[in-house]
């Protein structure tokens, strides 16, 4: 299994083959920020603005962004960049102050959550906020024993990248941890497959308690997006939750991925029918402005009292003005709406090319999120990452940014910017259908 960070990474050990103009900002990079950093493409890009669903480089090349997901309404949104300035010549201090810009936003957001999920902390990334769901749920439980998927990311802290095995190569690192395989709805059927992944929890939550490990949640995204995104049946969680809350545990809905629109529902769990115990979010949040939150009910909060929680850059008035803007814009441009028509017709597309290319195994998603398996046999469901690697590159070059996920990233992971629509996604076609003839695929 593949390291999340080195799927599509940029090899350091070519620098000296680059370009000129970008060897130079490369080697800054590696020299500056060390052996540890990492960038994307055979030939990385150097980046100078955004606009909408696309990026420019350095050359004056523009590129669709298919990958950026932290920009969910769009690059250099007017509206974030007016709320932010304003905001920040204003005041821009912590939460320890009463200041209604914050509590208006905390509002705002809450009323997009059904019952009972209605208190909120305020966190500067995903990570801090899964980091602060555990605690709650360690907390309110007595226990400590956790359930991830096997591919699962949550998070770049120490404890985090415990519950995230595709940061370590797929091998679970703490003794409290157990990952479960990922509902592959690519090869497992529909109909046995919620009663699998339920199977799979408890078998996990068993096997905790037979090492004396008491169980506390369940943490997931509700499309699984490093797994290999495995969206549909809707509902097919639901099992697997009725088995964690008979067991004692509360289930934790990772939302950095599939929250604010991203799935055409505002909440990836709404898809499922499901109300989670805890709810965490980040990238999308501040469309490029750092915040993140943890959503909750009031039991959950009053069991973080002992420690109270603080954050002093989380919930700021700067960060909730960049909130406010993409609460806005996503109401007012109908963003949610689209990510499920652009995301339909998308896939749609992608569906009719896999007729005339059987590298492409599988098309799935919802929303504005879509994964596409890429394979060496349709029959066999073999997957081909050399493939997947090759084609990412050829779309750098037809101005096209995409990445990979699943285990051995042979998943073109396809995540725009909610401001992409039916124009755009006729580009990513005709582009992804030149790179797969330009491969020999």
């Amino acid at each position: 299994m593949k390291s999340i960070l080195s799927m599509n990474a940029f090899d350091q050990s070519n620098v000296g083959s680059l370009p000129e103009d970008i060897k130079g900002e490369t080697q800054r990079r590696l020299d500056v920020f060390g052996s540890a950093s990492v960038l994307f493409f055979q030939e990385p890009i150097e980046v100078v603005k955004g606009e909408g669903c696309y990026l420019f480089d350095n050359r004056g090349n523009k590129f669709l962004d298919c990958y950026n997901n932290v920009a969910c309404i769009g690059h250099g949104h007017p509206r974030v960049a007016e709320y932010v300035g304003k905001q920040l010549s204003i005041v821009n201090t912590h939460t320890r102050y009463l200041n209604k810009v914050v509590d208006d936003y905390a509002e705002k957001l809450l009323k997009t959550f059904p019952k009972p999920l209605d208190k909120i902390a305020m966190t500067c990334t995903g990570s801090e906020s899964n980091d602060l769901a555990l605690r709650a749920a360690f907390y309110l439980t007595g226990g400590k024993g956790v359930i991830v998927t096997s591919g699962a990311y949550h998070g770049n802290s120490y404890l985090t990248t415990f519950v995230s095995p595709s940061s370590t190569n797929g091998k679970v690192t703490a003794d409290f941890v157990r990952a479960v395989p990922a509902p592959d709805t690519y090869r497992i059927a529909p109909d046995v497959l919620a009663d699998k992944f339920a199977n799979d929890v408890e078998k996990a939550i068993l096997d905790l308690e037979a090492h004396g490990i008491k169980f506390a949640a369940i943490l997931f995204d509700d499309i699984f997006s490093s797994d290999g995104v495995f969206a549909d049946p809707s509902g097919f969680i639901k099992k697997a939750i009725d088995v964690v809350h008979k067991h004692g545990g509360v289930y934790i809905a990772d939302e950095v991925q599939p929250g604010f629109g991203r799935t055409g529902k505002m909440w990836g769990f709404m898809r499922h029918d499901v109300v989670p115990d805890i709810v965490t979010m980040g990238k999308p949040m501040g469309n490029g402005y750092p915040m993140a939150a943890m959503v909750t009910r009031s039991e959950i909060i009053d069991a973080l009292k002992g420690t109270g929680y603080f954050n002093t850059f989380g919930g700021t008035p700067g960060a909730a003005a960049a909130g406010t803007a993409v609460l806005e814009v996503l109401q007012e441009d109908d963003l949610i709406n689209n990510a499920k028509d652009a995301g339909d017709y998308l896939r749609a597309g992608l569906k009719e090319l896999a007729k005339d290319h059987p590298c492409i195994g599988d098309v799935r998603g919802a929303g504005l999120f879509t994964g596409l398996e890429v394979v060496k046999d349709p029959e066999t469901k073999e997957i081909d990452p050399e493939s997947a690697t090759l084609l990412i590159n050829r779309l750098r070059y037809n101005n096209v940014l995409i990445g990979a996920a699943g285990p051995y990233g042979n998943i073109l992971k396809i995540r725009p910017p909610l401001r992409f629509y039916r124009k755009d996604a006729d580009f990513f076609i005709d582009a992804i259908t030149k790179s797969l003839k330009e491969i020999g695929k």
